[in-house]
């Protein structure tokens, strides 16, 4: 077991305060097929009938260019939607692929950075990294709670400094590290930093505290759990993450 101070302070820097500028992509180029209904003969007249709604073939709110780089494999899809680039407040949507489309599977209210969002984002800017990144471990200072990612459990890494506001005491119960200037594969508080400490890291989706966080995306209890008991490595999850203007573009 090492040092609980020193620990504590490692988790500190590393979870939520000092990120990067958003990293250009979590995967592939890829084509959409698009699909859609064709009307069938209708019976002995052989009119037709009205086609049925089309299915969603990629999800809502996304344009273009994001959604080229979300791999080609990814079947789980964690979309956050800030309500503005300067905005704390966001929404967090999971969506899973069922044959060719894709349905919503939970919606819940979310924060992100305190100054909102960044597509350059730099150590101690307060805003969350505009981007697509993959979502490959987790871990808490609970129990894992059955979670199909790898969980580290650990009482010291996750302990939030005794010097921070009551509210933050269960910030790192549970965490789902965002794959933003580390090493996917490593614990979520492992502190390297593949493009330089400048850039930033330590970005989770974590337990919300009720306001705008240090660069991480918080959201309620319930749901962490949910996503966690859900998020599947086989299906090659990634979070899609930025204010709507910025996703859409």
């Amino acid at each position: 077991m090492r040092n609980g101070g020193a620990r504590r302070a490692m988790a500190a820097a590393a979870a939520c305060g000092f990120l990067m500028a958003a990293l250009a992509a979590c995967g592939d180029t890829r084509t959409e097929v698009r699909h859609g209904d064709v009307p069938r003969p209708g019976g002995p007249s052989g009119t037709a009938r009205p086609s049925s709604p089309a299915k969603p073939t990629r999800i809502p709110g996304v344009g273009e260019r994001m959604w080229q780089r979300i791999p080609l494999g990814t079947r789980q899809i964690v979309a956050v939607y800030g309500e503005g680039e300067n905005s704390p407040d966001s929404t967090l949507v999971l969506y899973e692929k069922q044959g060719d489309s894709w349905q919503e599977n939970g919606s819940w209210p979310a924060h992100n950075g305190k100054r909102g969002w960044s597509a350059h984002h730099r150590e101690g800017d307060e805003r969350t990294p505009v981007g697509v990144f993959s979502l490959s471990d987790a871990g808490g200072l609970l129990d894992d709670p059955g979670a199909k990612l790898p969980y580290t459990q650990d009482e010291e890494a996750f302990e939030t400094p005794y010097y921070w506001d009551e509210n933050h005491w269960h910030d790192f119960d549970y965490v789902i590290a965002i794959n933003y200037n580390r090493v996917p594969g490593t614990r979520p508080d492992d502190p390297t930093r593949p493009l330089g400490q400048k850039k930033g890291g330590g970005i989770w989706l974590h337990l919300d505290h009720g306001d705008g966080t240090l660069g991480c995306v918080s959201v309620p209890g319930s749901a962490m759990r949910y996503l966690l008991r859900t998020l599947d490595p086989e299906s090659r999850p990634v979070v899609v993450m930025g204010d709507k203007a910025s996703l859409r573009a």
